[in-house]
């Protein structure tokens, strides 16, 4: 089939033709090809606790969830949203009005953006981004207003610029869609700069998306390893459409339970929006998940302390190997710059990785408006088995 109609038209709509096979697609397909360790996609290589699995074959075999759960996500899980909220963060939702599940993140983000966001409204996203949100808002009709965040060598991390923020936001500003912690920088937004966030959402009346699907995976971000939601500062819980995800943190990314959690009215935008995209998904999951957001808080400090264990394994690994290391602050993602492995281009250095040393990475530029800001960083995944995190290390030394 050709790729345009009779008429000439091209068959894709022309809002999606900048983007093709995603990246992740073609690195694991790459790293199947080549035999190579995966350390490009960002899925765990173990699954998580055995009584959450255990909970969801419960469930299946229980008869619950295997029909269509009601569109909002089952009441057990909303409440156990809604409850997760007010303990770890003391934020309170109504598990009826302002708690609405989805399939994963992913959706999540499409189905505010589509709720959200006219055709010409302007989206701030702070860049390098989650390739997703450049088409969620390209699919509303918006135009995203990249902010980018800058690597600081001396303090080992990228900074948010915020005057540059200040600066983006114009008269046709629908909203800020921000990701803290962040993928891929693993940069985590400091108490200091999420207030003077807050300020300026309040100032300019701007909807604020947060992707915090990350929370449980602070290391040591100035204010201490605990997540700081931007919902709980001040004027901005109305305003703020908080996003989470069961995948990061329980490691059953392919089960794709998501939420969001805003106020009645945000919440039943986005779900004019969602309920026309999957409807519902992941039935017996959602009682699963309901059952692991209860687990006592040591599996979730366990969690945490084993990905900063790997994280510190593998940095290691990849400063030994001659790169230049962004010790991240959070998520499982390290941006690595390869300038002083005699390198500059990213897709060049990731496309040849699995042939010459049998690892798989992902090229950040590919996250980035700005290519070339983005051209000389490589991001690797450390959500893996430590016996293929040290594989891993021992071949980057041939590097």
């Amino acid at each position: 089939m050709t790729s345009t109609s009779g008429n000439g038209r091209p068959l894709l709509n022309r809002r999606l033709a900048e983007f093709g096979t995603t990246i992740f697609a073609e690195m694991s397909a790459l790293a199947v090809k080549t035999g190579a360790i995966n350390l490009g996609q960002g899925f765990p290589d173990t699954d998580g606790p055995e009584e959450i699995r255990e909970a969801a074959v419960r469930a299946l075999r229980d008869g619950r969830g295997n029909q269509y759960p009601p569109g909002p996500g089952i009441p057990e899980l909303r409440t156990a949203i809604a409850e997760h909220q007010r303990r770890t963060y003391a934020l309170s939702y109504d598990p009826d009005r302002e708690v609405l599940v989805t399939a994963g993140a992913t959706e999540a983000i499409a189905a505010s953006l589509l709720a959200l966001v006219e055709p010409g409204d302007e989206v701030i996203a702070l860049e390098p981004y989650y390739d997703s949100y450049a088409a969620s808002i390209a699919l509303a009709g918006g135009k995203r207003v990249p902010v980018t965040l800058r690597p600081d060598a001396a303090e080992g991390r990228f900074r948010l610029d915020l005057d540059e923020l200040r600066d983006a936001i114009t008269p046709r500003t629908r909203l800020l869609l921000l990701n803290t912690p962040h993928n891929p920088t693993g940069t985590v937004l400091t108490r200091d700069e999420l207030t003077q966030i807050a300020a300026l959402a309040v100032e300019r009346d701007l909807l604020v998306i947060t992707d915090e699907v990350y929370e449980h995976l602070v290391f040591d971000d100035g204010d201490g390893t605990t997540h700081i939601p931007l919902a709980s500062f001040p004027g901005m819980r109305e305003r703020t459409v908080t996003i989470g995800s069961a995948g990061k943190t329980f490691s059953f990314t392919g089960w794709k339970v998501g939420w969001v959690t805003s106020t009645p009215e945000l919440v039943t935008a986005v779900r004019s929006a969602k309920q026309f995209l999957t409807y519902v998904a992941s039935g017996p999951f959602q009682y699963a998940i309901a059952e692991a957001l209860a687990l006592p808080d040591t599996y979730f400090s366990t969690f945490r302390e084993d990905m900063r264990a790997k994280r510190d394994l593998l940095g290691a690994g990849l400063t030994a190997a001659g790169f230049d290391v962004y010790r991240p602050a959070g998520t499982y993602f390290i941006t690595t710059d390869i300038r002083p492995l005699g390198e500059s281009d990213g897709f060049a250095f990731c496309r040849s990785l699995p042939e010459r040393i049998g690892v798989v990475a992902i090229p950040n530029a590919v996250f980035y408006d700005h290519r070339d800001a983005g051209a000389p960083f490589v991001r690797f995944a450390f959500c893996k088995k430590d016996e293929v995190l040290a594989e891993a290390v021992s071949r980057l030394k041939s590097l």
